[in-house]
């Protein structure tokens, strides 16, 4: 089937600034028993790729959007799976996706809002099996949603990755490289720095986008960065760049980072599953209180609520609240006569 065969409608919605591309209904089949499985499938499925390609390329899309395509869950115990992709492929696990998916499918009807208040929507994704708890009022509209992701943990702490740069290694669905950018020399990263460290603002993005990549590259291999149980999900996915900004007067930890993912992505939302891996290393360091919230704030200043929900002997289970807009429903065509198909990337 060539990609001039068929029109695709997506739903658009963005979590905190961050764009989620949703595919509800694919114009062919993936196979695969899980949504685990699912994913190796889509990788190497020229069709299901260059479907992705489409939506993400430009003109369509553009180097930072993100998606996902709608399957079936892996058993009756969700209500349907998702594979999430970006420019550069598919990835295992999207916290700010699950949030906007949990209003999706209370606003499409897909899943009915409990009268309650609060309706929990449980989505299959290759990590695992996650929720998203989406709040509704008395309208029954959706005012946010809580992401409540598979156990986190830090793998490692104080990873030096090369002359006095050093990481730790967090699981959030996908595996994490955070640093900490308070303790950088910003001469050495930044041309417009200020005293001692790298400012996580809109105006380092370039250079924030070439340290996370760095980091990527300098861990790319390396054995702390394998999976103990699944090949697929080694390797590490994203870099989180963090500044620690002391404590609120209600008590809560406030941090500012920059999530940079894939090949020099960068997330505008304060990160889903990064903020799910920040819980679970600042829970291992006592960093974070029994109980209390982080207040997780992305480059564009948008914010996450965080905390540890639970404890299990796999890590903390961290519940994560945003809220999440619908902002488009698009149709794609493309024309035979296009040359620009699936498109490009220009960064």
């Amino acid at each position: 089937m060539l990609l001039s065969d068929f029109e695709i409608t997506t739903i658009d919605y963005h979590t905190a600034g961050e764009p989620f591309r949703i595919v509800a209904e694919l114009p062919m089949s993936i196979l695969g028993a899980t949504v685990a499985e699912k994913r190796m499938t889509a990788i190497n499925d020229e069709e299901i790729d260059g479907l992705r390609r489409l939506l993400v390329s430009e003109p369509r899309g553009h180097a930072d959007m993100y998606g996902g395509f709608i399957t079936e869950p892996d058993d009756g115990g969700a209500h349907f799976g998702v594979l999430f992709w970006h420019k550069d492929g598919f990835s295992t696990a999207c916290g700010h996706g699950t949030i906007a998916l949990g209003a999706w499918a209370i606003e499409s009807g897909l899943v009915a809002a409990d009268a309650s208040g609060l309706t929990d929507v449980v989505i299959d994704v290759p990590s695992g099996r996650v929720k998203a708890s989406v709040h509704t009022d008395a309208l029954g509209l959706v005012t946010s949603a809580d992401f409540v992701n598979v156990p986190c943990r830090l793998i490692a702490a104080d990873v030096e990755i090369e002359a006095g740069l050093f990481v730790d290694l967090v699981w959030g669905g996908a595996i994490y490289a955070c640093l900490d950018a308070d303790r950088l020399d910003a001469d050495r990263f930044s041309s417009d720095s200020s005293g001692d460290g790298l400012a996580v603002v809109p105006g380092n993005v370039n250079e924030l986008i070439a340290l996370g990549r760095q980091v990527k590259a300098a861990l790319a291999d390396h054995p702390l960065t394998r999976h103990p149980d699944d090949e697929r999900l080694s390797g590490v996915y994203g870099t989180v760049i963090v500044n620690r900004l002391g404590t609120l007067p209600g008590g809560e930890l406030h941090q500012r980072n920059v999530t940079v993912f894939a090949d020099g992505q960068v997330d505008r939302s304060p990160c889903g599953s990064a903020t799910a891996a920040r819980i679970g290393a600042l829970h291992s360091t006592g960093e974070l209180a029994a109980g209390q919230v982080l207040i997780h704030e992305s480059i564009i200043g948008t914010r996450f609520r965080a905390r540890v929900l639970t404890e299990t002997v796999d890590g903390v289970v961290p519940i994560i609240t945003s809220s999440t807009h619908k902002i488009a429903t698009c149709t794609f065509v493309v024309d035979p006569r296009d040359e620009l198909v699936p498109g490009f990337v220009l960064r």
